[in-house]
């Protein structure tokens, strides 16, 4: 399709997305880690693009909603359709990209069937580590007071899973004050290459998760006094 129709739809996402950690350069970074992890394969280039450009079009409204009910995936695919049909694209790539979108999240029982929606949700992933996740985990930190380091040996996670989490290692945060960089990789980043679906994607997260370890060990190794 025309670049221009791209464009117009990442204007739309921009005017809906203001959160820190998911706004436009996390949008750009997942769009162009879409296409590194497309390249040599089979892909409906259209279809991930957009799915790429709008999965997070709803998460603002998630955030907001104090209820915790609202799934800015599900969300998200309903809002998409009226801008991609204006856009232009068909009736079958709209439920394709409604698809990548619903099936974006790590926390759901939706899995990624398509090879577009298995190469955004790693997409999205990667986005969680490295250099760029790092300093969005900094970001989130700022934006909701949360802690800069959080001692996370067996007995602290377990804790608190329970306390924060919902007694479950996966559930949502419930008090966002109280988590921290070294509690989310206790509790989900250090778990995240098993979840991708594509081979380059675990490559490129293998040296990403690397570098981010690295950080928060040589973070908690300072704040000790230790080097």
């Amino acid at each position: 399709m025309d670049e221009e129709i791209f464009r117009k739809i990442r204007d739309i996402v921009e005017k809906e997305v203001s959160c820190s950690s998911h706004n436009m350069t996390h949008i750009d970074s997942v769009h162009n880690t879409c296409l590194l992890l497309a390249e040599g394969e089979k892909v409906d280039l259209d279809v991930l693009r957009a799915a790429a450009l709008l999965h997070d079009i709803a998460r603002v409204m998630e955030d907001s909603d104090p209820t915790g009910n609202t799934d800015h995936a599900l969300l998200g695919a309903e809002i998409a359709a009226p801008i991609l049909e204006e856009a232009g694209f068909s009736d079958e790539k709209i439920r394709h990209v409604q698809d990548c979108i619903i099936t974006h999240r790590s926390r759901t029982d939706r899995k990624p069937q398509s090879l577009e929606a298995k190469i955004l949700f790693d997409a999205d992933k990667l986005d969680s580590i490295g250099a760029v996740g790092l300093f969005r985990a900094i970001m989130w930190v700022g934006k909701h007071r949360a802690k800069i380091y959080d001692k996370a040996d067996k007995e602290s996670v377990e804790k608190y899973i329970e306390a924060n989490l919902g007694g479950k290692v996966n559930g949502r945060i419930q008090d966002k004050s109280k988590h921290s960089i070294q509690m989310d990789y206790a509790t989900k980043t250090q778990f995240l290459l098993e979840k991708l679906h594509t081979k380059r994607a675990k490559e490129v997260g293998k040296e990403r998760l690397e570098f981010f370890k690295a950080f928060i060990d040589r973070l908690e190794q300072e704040i000790r006094g230790e080097k």
